[in-house]
């Protein structure tokens, strides 16, 4: 969410800013908040001025009963009780305004980085650099449901009937191996300095429309009917919502986490889950990595988180690029952001397994994240969020990358401690 006054000044920045995300449906939102603050604000001056002048009178009425005064008092009460009203008016109306304001402004997108191509959607990403040699093998690959069910490792029908589309039982083996992937990349993270956290997977919807736009919201979240919980799509939410209307010592920032949780997701508009394929459904485990720091250190940690990602990938000898995301491709909310893509030899070509996000002062701003400085004086953080590792896509790329003629998986030297020293799945 933007700074009010920010929008007030810079009213033609703004708007810009909505025509570079190619949301043109938002243009009249600037002009008609801009009018509701200024409704909202004279209200609030009006009820200022009138409270004022209701406690200036209501003094008058001890001393006139002490004159014996009666009458004169009596009216006087009577004033007083007029502008009382007057006033639960005014601060009425004043609220409903300030709501409006606050409900658009959440509308609003966040200015992007001067960085950031324009383009209208993921089509028009920019690939900023490989890492890794991609390779096709000689032999071909196969699907890679096609590839788990042949080491026994996947149970596709049974999750049908339990759960339906979108959900699956990992077995033996290659569910051994999406426990190991998680528990590398959480000592991977550890070992670069994060501390490690396993959070609520359910959080309260103030944290909800802290930490994402309505559009998200709508998209991703489950709702626990009956209770104000959601499901979290992402550890991402329910570790930034740890800092919920906290004020941080600079001095203690920045707060470098990495979190595991399990995500759950609707896919709204995916347009048919696969049945058979694992690249998008509704319920996945995840490493996450969060930040929060001050404002001229947003830049730094940002390049760090992306380049982590790409580092544990090529730790496990799986070929990856990173990607600028386009105007049009950005959340409401970020600020920049990068993708990060591995190769898939099957497909010949690369698909998004982590997604790495600078929010400014977004959430911050909403959630009432503050710093304080050695003066006492008060400012909100940046956050900063990216995929450490997400299987099961992670899987895919690790099965279609590690695969053997013959059907069986090398598994990598960096994972073997986890895989109780096994060099190869057969």
């Amino acid at each position: 969410m933007l700074d009010l006054k920010f929008v007030r000044e810079n009213p033609d920045i703004v708007k810009q800013n909505i025509k570079n995300k190619f949301q043109d449906r938002k243009l009249p939102l600037v002009d008609e908040v801009i009018e509701l603050d200024a409704q909202a604000r004279a209200a609030k001056q009006e009820a200022d001025n009138l409270r004022a002048e209701r406690n200036k009178i209501s003094k008058q009425i001890g001393a006139l009963m002490a004159q014996g005064k009666k009458e004169e008092a009596e009216a006087v009460k009577k004033l007083v009780t007029e502008k009382s009203d007057y006033l639960a008016k005014l601060e009425e109306k004043e609220a409903e305004l300030n709501e409006k304001v606050k409900s658009i402004m959440m509308t609003i997108p966040n200015i992007i980085d001067a960085s950031v191509p324009i383009g209208k959607d993921d089509s028009e990403n920019v690939e900023i650099q490989k890492y890794g040699e991609p390779f096709v093998p000689d032999f071909e690959i196969p699907y890679h449901t096609d590839i788990m069910e042949k080491l026994n490792g996947i149970d596709l029908d049974s999750a049908r009937k339990v759960a339906g589309n979108g959900f699956y039982y990992l077995m033996g083996d290659i569910a051994r191996l999406h426990s190991a992937v998680i528990a590398y990349a959480r000592d991977f993270m550890i070992d670069r300095g994060f501390t490690y956290c396993i959070p609520p997977f359910m959080i309260r919807s103030d944290v909800v429309t802290g930490v994402m736009s309505f559009d998200e919201m709508d998209a991703m979240m489950y709702k626990i009917e009956g209770e104000d919980l959601y499901l979290i799509g992402t550890s991402e939410h329910s570790m930034i919502g740890k800092f919920i209307d906290t004020i941080t010592p600079e001095t203690e920032l920045p707060k470098a986490l990495t979190s595991y949780s399990p995500c759950f997701r609707k896919e709204k508009g995916a347009h048919g889950l696969e049945e058979r394929g694992v690249y998008r459904i509704h319920q996945f485990e995840k490493q996450e990595m969060i930040v929060v720091c001050r404002p001229e250190e947003s830049k730094m940690w940002f390049d760090k988180l992306w380049q982590n990602t790409v580092d544990l990938f090529r730790s496990l000898d799986i070929p990856v690029r990173t990607l600028e995301c386009c105007s049009g491709d950005l959340a409401d909310l970020k600020v920049k952001s990068i993708d990060v893509e591995a190769w898939s030899p099957r497909q010949k070509k690369y698909f998004e397994v982590g997604s790495c996000s600078n929010l400014g002062d977004a959430q911050a701003r909403r959630l009432k994240i503050r710093v304080k400085d050695a003066q006492g004086d008060k400012y909100f953080a940046h956050t900063l969020n990216n995929t450490v590792v997400a299987p099961p896509r992670m899987l895919i790329a690790f099965l279609e990358n590690n695969l053997n003629a013959d059907g069986s998986i090398r598994i990598p030297e960096k994972l073997r401690p986890y895989m109780g020293d096994k060099d190869i799945i057969e």
